[in-house]
């Protein structure tokens, strides 16, 4: 039989690793821990901090389990370098689980060019058995407009007129100058080119495309978003 001082201080032990707090502090130190881990591919700290039954959802929407997420840490290849870099963080913390969301400023140096993509993250850590680990991640990529490319104004009298998507359904195409602008139901959105026939407009994910038939003669219109094509045709 144990000595009662030896229970007690065995159910102390017990109740105090299984309650132990963590601060944003710690939890952003930990997080940074992992994304400076990424370049060299060390997979320590993501064994460390990841849950054994963790899910991890990230920004090409694949659902990873910890064997996969840990397989996918692999040192960058010769000529690549780079960093992320945790900012604007936030937490909620309560009782043995908490929430941090941040987001992930990354640059990539590929052979001496300069890369740089951002990226909101949530991760929910769990505390079992006084260890805090992370259970669930979810990362998306923020939009951002590609570089504006050159375009020949001589080729917009191509795109200029009317498409139709359905009847009672039509935008135009005009031309102001060197600028080509997208109208419907009164709003107007300048199309910036990517390359000659590509076009964006600022802060719209997807692209506008001029489609060709015989001659170069301009058809359609066509909408891409998440790589299917709404199809507006010319109809003037």
């Amino acid at each position: 039989m144990k000595p009662a001082l030896v229970t007690f201080f065995s159910v102390v032990t017990l109740v105090f690793a299984a309650d132990v707090s963590i601060t944003q502090d710690e939890l952003v130190r930990r997080t940074q821990e992992l994304y400076d881990a990424v370049v060299p591919g060390n997979q320590a700290p993501w064994k460390k901090y990841f849950a054994d039954d963790c899910l991890f959802a990230d920004e090409k929407g694949r659902i990873l389990d910890k064997s996969k997420l840990i397989a996918d840490i692999t040192p960058m290849p010769a000529g690549y370098s780079g960093t992320i870099k945790i900012v604007n963080a936030q937490s909620r913390i309560i009782g043995n689980t908490a929430v941090l969301s941040y987001d992930a400023d990354e640059t990539e140096t590929i052979f001496g060019q300069n890369l740089k993509a951002r990226y909101h993250v949530t991760d929910t850590w769990l505390q079992r058995n006084g260890n805090w680990q992370i259970i669930a991640s979810q990362a998306h990529r923020y939009y951002e407009d590609p570089a504006v490319g050159k375009v020949d104004p001589k080729k917009f009298a191509d795109y200029i007129g009317a498409y139709d998507l359905a009847p009672g359904q039509t935008r135009s195409v005009i031309a102001q100058g060197d600028r080509l602008f997208v109208e419907r139901n009164g709003k107007k959105e300048e199309l910036l080119p990517e390359t000659s026939e590509i076009f964006f407009r600022k802060g719209v994910e997807g692209r506008i495309l001029f489609r060709s038939v015989v001659a170069g003669k301009i058809d359609a219109l066509i909408d891409r978003r998440n790589n299917e094509d709404v199809i507006w045709r010319k109809t003037k």
